[in-house]
């Protein structure tokens, strides 16, 4: 696999794993998000903070191949759950959070690209829970909307963009171990329902979904766009 440039949007979780395994294959990157170990720090829900940081990682990169969009927040904490209980301030935040912040960076990649004639490829981050719903643990219903709404808008996308070479993928995750689950990571009625739910992981570690998101990235993947794959350790199929 040759070097390649690489924007990833967060620096925890899922994020950090694969800025990690990139990095140990000689790949470029800098992570770009709130967290005080990101590479630029940025609230990418902000247009104007947003032209910044991409500009800033693109001129420490020195150039972009590829951009994963991982960035995200459970919505739980603004109000998000079940729609009838969900309040309009969670709804509209999470959207902004979950599903803003990637069609911006994913805006100003596409403009990269297309005013120099070159070719890259997009990683959206997705979740299993968007198309196979869980109602007894899961029901964050916002959440599940902005993510189902990334991959209609990646999918869509994909279709008009690969006349310029520039691949748009999405990753759905199942429950992975990360900052963003620590509310089933506590409690054990849902981390045993995850041992039958994902059978052939339980809950998954960063690393098992970044090595499947640097091969999406990566040139290693050149034939495939317009593709949601799932990394759920059997969520999708089991009961």
């Amino acid at each position: 696999m040759g070097s390649s440039q690489i924007l990833i949007t967060g620096s925890t979780g899922i994020a950090a794993a694969t800025a990690a395994l990139a990095r140990g294959r000689g790949h470029q990157v800098v992570t770009v998000g709130l967290e005080d170990n990101a590479d630029v720090r940025a609230d990418l829900r902000d247009e104007a903070e947003v032209h910044r940081a991409f500009q800033e990682a693109v001129d420490k990169l020195g150039g972009l191949r590829a951009l994963f969009n991982c960035a995200g927040a459970s919505g739980r904490q603004w109000g998000d759950g079940p729609l009838h209980d969900c309040s309009t301030a969670g709804f509209d935040e999470t959207l902004r959070t979950n599903l803003r912040t990637m069609f911006l960076m994913t805006r100003s990649a596409l403009n990269y690209w297309l005013t120099r004639g070159e070719h890259g490829s997009v990683l959206q981050m997705g979740s299993v829970t968007a198309f196979h719903p869980q109602p007894d643990y899961f029901a964050a219903h916002a959440y599940a909307a902005a993510k189902g709404a990334a991959e209609s808008m990646t999918t869509g996308a994909a279709s008009y963009y690969a006349r310029y070479h520039i691949r748009m993928n999405v990753i759905a995750p199942g429950l992975v171990r990360s900052p963003m689950s620590l509310r089933a990571q506590s409690d054990p009625a849902i981390m045993h329902y995850i041992e039958s739910k994902q059978p052939l992981t339980g809950i998954l570690e960063p690393e098992q979904v970044a090595r499947t998101a640097l091969f999406l990235l990566s040139e290693e993947s050149a034939p495939i766009t317009g593709q949601v794959v799932n990394v759920d350790g059997g969520w999708a199929v089991s009961p």
